[in-house]
Protein backbone atom coordinates (compact mmCIF):
# COMPACT_ATOMS: atom_id res chain seq x y z
CA UNK A 1 0.00 0.00 0.00
CA UNK A 2 0.62 3.50 -0.58
CA UNK A 3 1.70 5.68 2.14
CA UNK A 4 1.30 9.31 1.29
CA UNK A 5 2.40 12.44 2.50
CA UNK A 6 0.41 15.72 1.98
CA UNK A 7 2.20 19.06 1.77
CA UNK A 8 -0.43 21.52 2.53
CA UNK A 9 -3.55 19.53 3.35
CA UNK A 10 -5.46 22.25 5.16
CA UNK A 11 -6.19 23.89 2.37
CA UNK A 12 -9.64 23.17 -0.06
CA UNK A 13 -7.70 21.67 -2.67
CA UNK A 14 -5.47 19.70 0.51
CA UNK A 15 -8.55 18.57 2.60
CA UNK A 16 -10.17 17.14 -0.84
CA UNK A 17 -6.98 14.95 -1.87
CA UNK A 18 -6.95 13.87 1.60
CA UNK A 19 -10.53 12.90 1.43
CA UNK A 20 -10.18 11.24 -1.91
CA UNK A 21 -6.98 9.07 -0.89
CA UNK A 22 -7.55 8.18 3.03
CA UNK A 23 -10.29 5.37 1.92
CA UNK A 24 -7.38 3.37 -0.05
CA UNK A 25 -3.86 4.69 1.27
CA UNK A 26 -1.89 5.19 4.12
CA UNK A 27 -2.30 8.85 4.07
CA UNK A 28 -0.77 11.82 5.91
CA UNK A 29 -0.81 15.82 6.12
CA UNK A 30 0.49 18.80 7.03
CA UNK A 31 -0.91 21.92 8.56
CA UNK A 32 -0.14 25.32 9.38
CA UNK A 33 -2.55 28.25 10.71
CA UNK A 34 -5.52 25.90 10.77
CA UNK A 35 -4.56 24.63 14.28
CA UNK A 36 -7.89 22.30 14.66
CA UNK A 37 -6.19 20.23 13.03
CA UNK A 38 -3.82 19.22 15.52
CA UNK A 39 -6.79 16.97 17.14
CA UNK A 40 -6.31 14.51 14.01
CA UNK A 41 -3.73 12.31 13.99
CA UNK A 42 -3.05 11.51 10.58
CA UNK A 43 -2.20 15.65 10.34
CA UNK A 44 1.37 17.63 11.23
CA UNK A 45 2.06 21.12 11.76
CA UNK A 46 4.76 22.12 9.79
CA UNK A 47 5.85 25.79 8.83
CA UNK A 48 7.79 25.71 5.28
CA UNK A 49 10.78 27.75 6.58
CA UNK A 50 11.21 24.96 8.90
CA UNK A 51 13.42 21.75 7.81
CA UNK A 52 10.94 18.45 7.00
CA UNK A 53 13.48 15.63 7.89
CA UNK A 54 12.21 14.45 11.10
CA UNK A 55 8.55 14.37 9.45
CA UNK A 56 9.50 12.27 6.64
CA UNK A 57 11.64 9.90 8.89
CA UNK A 58 8.22 9.74 11.20
CA UNK A 59 5.66 9.29 8.24
CA UNK A 60 8.24 7.55 5.85
CA UNK A 61 6.12 7.84 2.71
CA UNK A 62 7.02 6.68 -0.37
CA UNK A 63 4.78 9.29 -2.50
CA UNK A 64 4.52 13.19 -2.00
CA UNK A 65 2.08 15.53 -2.89
CA UNK A 66 3.02 19.09 -2.79
CA UNK A 67 0.29 21.40 -2.49
CA UNK A 68 2.04 24.06 -0.23
CA UNK A 69 0.93 27.72 -0.57
CA UNK A 70 3.23 30.43 1.54
CA UNK A 71 6.61 33.03 1.09
CA UNK A 72 7.36 32.51 -2.79
CA UNK A 73 10.80 32.11 -1.92
CA UNK A 74 10.22 29.93 0.31
CA UNK A 75 8.17 28.01 -2.28
CA UNK A 76 11.13 27.36 -3.67
CA UNK A 77 13.82 26.69 -0.97
CA UNK A 78 11.34 23.98 0.23
CA UNK A 79 11.18 22.25 -3.18
CA UNK A 80 14.36 21.88 -4.20
CA UNK A 81 15.12 20.27 -0.64
CA UNK A 82 12.22 18.27 -1.10
CA UNK A 83 13.42 17.33 -4.55
CA UNK A 84 16.82 16.29 -3.51
CA UNK A 85 15.31 14.01 -0.37
CA UNK A 86 12.71 12.23 -2.89
CA UNK A 87 15.90 11.56 -4.99
CA UNK A 88 17.95 10.13 -2.70
CA UNK A 89 15.29 8.41 -1.38
CA UNK A 90 13.01 6.97 -4.44
CA UNK A 91 10.39 8.91 -2.95
CA UNK A 92 7.75 9.50 -6.10
CA UNK A 93 6.18 13.46 -6.30
CA UNK A 94 3.46 15.18 -7.09
CA UNK A 95 3.67 18.46 -7.63
CA UNK A 96 0.22 20.49 -8.16
CA UNK A 97 1.30 23.23 -10.27
CA UNK A 98 -1.21 26.04 -12.14
CA UNK A 99 -1.89 27.13 -16.00
CA UNK A 100 -0.37 30.25 -14.43
CA UNK A 101 2.64 29.07 -16.43
CA UNK A 102 1.61 29.49 -19.34
CA UNK A 103 -0.51 32.96 -18.70
CA UNK A 104 1.91 34.87 -21.27
CA UNK A 105 0.30 33.11 -24.33
CA UNK A 106 -3.32 34.72 -24.56
CA UNK A 107 -4.30 33.26 -28.14
CA UNK A 108 -4.62 29.49 -27.53
CA UNK A 109 -5.06 27.24 -24.97
CA UNK A 110 -2.08 25.34 -23.83
CA UNK A 111 -0.95 21.98 -24.19
CA UNK A 112 1.10 19.36 -21.94
CA UNK A 113 4.43 20.05 -24.16
CA UNK A 114 3.86 23.31 -24.97
CA UNK A 115 6.80 26.28 -23.53
CA UNK A 116 5.92 27.94 -19.83
CA UNK A 117 5.87 31.68 -19.96
CA UNK A 118 4.39 33.88 -17.34
CA UNK A 119 3.98 37.55 -16.98
CA UNK A 120 2.79 36.97 -13.35
CA UNK A 121 4.72 36.56 -10.23
CA UNK A 122 2.91 33.67 -9.23
CA UNK A 123 3.62 31.90 -12.67
CA UNK A 124 6.90 32.73 -12.42
CA UNK A 125 7.52 30.86 -9.23
CA UNK A 126 5.57 27.69 -10.48
CA UNK A 127 7.80 27.53 -13.67
CA UNK A 128 11.01 27.67 -11.49
CA UNK A 129 9.55 24.83 -9.21
CA UNK A 130 8.23 22.87 -12.61
CA UNK A 131 12.04 22.93 -14.19
CA UNK A 132 13.88 21.90 -11.23
CA UNK A 133 11.40 18.98 -11.40
CA UNK A 134 11.91 18.62 -15.01
CA UNK A 135 15.36 18.02 -14.21
CA UNK A 136 15.22 15.31 -11.69
CA UNK A 137 17.47 12.37 -12.37
CA UNK A 138 14.50 9.90 -12.57
CA UNK A 139 11.07 10.16 -14.03
CA UNK A 140 9.72 9.23 -10.44
CA UNK A 141 7.35 12.40 -10.63
CA UNK A 142 4.21 14.40 -11.77
CA UNK A 143 3.52 18.05 -12.24
CA UNK A 144 -0.11 18.42 -12.18
CA UNK A 145 -1.23 21.60 -13.80
CA UNK A 146 -4.88 23.00 -13.15
CA UNK A 147 -7.06 25.22 -14.44
CA UNK A 148 -8.69 28.01 -11.72
CA UNK A 149 -10.74 25.65 -9.07
CA UNK A 150 -14.12 26.42 -8.63
CA UNK A 151 -16.21 24.51 -5.94
CA UNK A 152 -17.97 25.50 -2.62
CA UNK A 153 -15.09 25.64 -0.88
CA UNK A 154 -12.91 27.44 -3.26
CA UNK A 155 -11.09 30.64 -2.35
CA UNK A 156 -12.50 32.08 -5.67
CA UNK A 157 -15.64 31.30 -4.62
CA UNK A 158 -15.78 32.33 -1.06
CA UNK A 159 -14.25 35.85 -2.16
CA UNK A 160 -16.60 36.45 -4.42
CA UNK A 161 -19.67 35.82 -2.14
CA UNK A 162 -17.91 38.22 0.32
CA UNK A 163 -16.96 40.71 -1.85
CA UNK A 164 -20.86 41.06 -2.71
CA UNK A 165 -21.97 40.87 0.87
CA UNK A 166 -19.80 43.90 1.20
CA UNK A 167 -21.08 45.45 -1.43
CA UNK A 168 -17.73 45.30 -3.52
CA UNK A 169 -18.06 44.98 -6.87
CA UNK A 170 -16.83 41.76 -8.49
CA UNK A 171 -14.11 41.65 -11.18
CA UNK A 172 -15.40 40.22 -14.49
CA UNK A 173 -13.18 40.01 -17.81
CA UNK A 174 -15.50 40.18 -20.98
CA UNK A 175 -12.88 39.22 -23.46
CA UNK A 176 -11.13 36.02 -21.13
CA UNK A 177 -11.88 32.95 -22.33
CA UNK A 178 -11.63 30.00 -19.81
CA UNK A 179 -11.96 26.83 -18.81
CA UNK A 180 -12.38 25.22 -15.04
CA UNK A 181 -11.92 22.36 -12.40
CA UNK A 182 -12.99 21.54 -9.01
CA UNK A 183 -10.98 20.30 -6.16
CA UNK A 184 -13.27 17.21 -5.80
CA UNK A 185 -12.73 16.31 -9.55
CA UNK A 186 -8.58 17.35 -9.33
CA UNK A 187 -8.60 14.63 -6.08
CA UNK A 188 -10.22 11.85 -8.16
CA UNK A 189 -7.93 12.34 -11.05
CA UNK A 190 -4.85 12.19 -8.92
CA UNK A 191 -6.15 9.24 -7.40
CA UNK A 192 -6.14 7.94 -11.31
CA UNK A 193 -2.65 8.79 -11.72
CA UNK A 194 -1.44 7.42 -8.17
CA UNK A 195 -3.19 4.09 -8.89
CA UNK A 196 -2.15 3.45 -12.35
CA UNK A 197 1.63 4.41 -11.51
CA UNK A 198 1.57 7.38 -14.45
CA UNK A 199 4.37 10.13 -14.25
CA UNK A 200 4.86 13.20 -17.03
CA UNK A 201 2.88 16.39 -16.90
CA UNK A 202 -1.12 15.96 -16.13
CA UNK A 203 -3.46 19.09 -17.21
CA UNK A 204 -6.67 19.19 -15.07
CA UNK A 205 -9.00 21.41 -17.04
CA UNK A 206 -13.00 21.03 -18.03
CA UNK A 207 -12.90 19.56 -21.65
CA UNK A 208 -14.81 22.82 -22.60
CA UNK A 209 -14.15 26.52 -22.57
CA UNK A 210 -16.35 29.49 -21.43
CA UNK A 211 -16.26 33.37 -21.55
CA UNK A 212 -15.19 34.17 -17.70
CA UNK A 213 -18.06 37.12 -17.51
CA UNK A 214 -20.03 34.19 -18.83
CA UNK A 215 -19.13 31.49 -16.19
CA UNK A 216 -19.43 34.42 -13.18
CA UNK A 217 -22.73 35.52 -13.89
CA UNK A 218 -23.69 31.72 -13.91
CA UNK A 219 -22.55 31.14 -10.79
CA UNK A 220 -24.38 34.47 -9.41
CA UNK A 221 -27.90 33.01 -11.24
CA UNK A 222 -27.35 29.66 -9.75
CA UNK A 223 -26.67 30.61 -6.34
CA UNK A 224 -29.32 33.34 -5.64
CA UNK A 225 -27.32 36.12 -4.84
CA UNK A 226 -28.51 39.39 -5.08
CA UNK A 227 -27.70 42.90 -5.59
CA UNK A 228 -24.59 41.96 -7.68
CA UNK A 229 -22.27 45.07 -8.91
CA UNK A 230 -19.48 44.69 -11.22
CA UNK A 231 -16.34 45.99 -12.41
CA UNK A 232 -15.54 45.07 -15.94
CA UNK A 233 -11.99 44.25 -16.81
CA UNK A 234 -10.74 45.07 -20.69
CA UNK A 235 -6.95 44.22 -20.93
CA UNK A 236 -7.06 43.79 -24.61
CA UNK A 237 -9.74 44.62 -27.36
CA UNK A 238 -9.45 40.98 -28.47
CA UNK A 239 -10.13 37.52 -26.75
CA UNK A 240 -7.83 36.12 -25.08
CA UNK A 241 -7.24 32.49 -23.20
CA UNK A 242 -6.82 31.32 -20.00
CA UNK A 243 -7.16 27.28 -20.67
CA UNK A 244 -5.40 24.35 -20.68
CA UNK A 245 -5.87 21.04 -22.66
CA UNK A 246 -4.04 17.71 -22.94
CA UNK A 247 -2.56 16.05 -25.92
CA UNK A 248 -1.01 12.93 -24.52
CA UNK A 249 -1.93 12.57 -20.82
CA UNK A 250 -5.89 12.16 -21.48
CA UNK A 251 -8.37 11.15 -18.65
CA UNK A 252 -10.77 8.38 -19.04
CA UNK A 253 -14.26 9.51 -19.86
CA UNK A 254 -15.27 9.01 -16.63
CA UNK A 255 -13.05 11.63 -15.44
CA UNK A 256 -13.50 14.24 -17.98
CA UNK A 257 -16.28 16.54 -17.52
CA UNK A 258 -17.60 20.10 -18.62
CA UNK A 259 -17.77 23.14 -16.83
CA UNK A 260 -21.01 22.61 -16.28
CA UNK A 261 -20.71 19.61 -14.15
CA UNK A 262 -18.23 21.62 -12.34
CA UNK A 263 -21.54 24.29 -11.86
CA UNK A 264 -24.23 21.84 -11.05
CA UNK A 265 -21.50 20.25 -8.26
CA UNK A 266 -21.64 23.67 -6.65
CA UNK A 267 -25.60 24.22 -6.90
CA UNK A 268 -26.03 20.00 -5.25
CA UNK A 269 -24.30 21.09 -2.73
CA UNK A 270 -25.71 24.55 -1.71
Amino acid sequence: MNKILIFGGSGSLGQAVFKELNPFFDVYSTYYSQIHFKKNKRYFYFNISNEFNDLLKKTNPNLIISSLKGDFDLQITFHEKLIKYCEENKIKLLFISSLNVFDFFTNFPSYENDKTFSNSIYGKVKINIENKILRMKTDNWAILRSAMLFDNESTRLKNLINDIKHSIPIEIFPNLIININSSEILAKQIHYIISRKLNGIFHHGSKDLINHDEFIFSIIKNKNLKQVSYKFVYTTNENRYLALFSNYNLFPKHLQFSYEDVLLEMIDKN
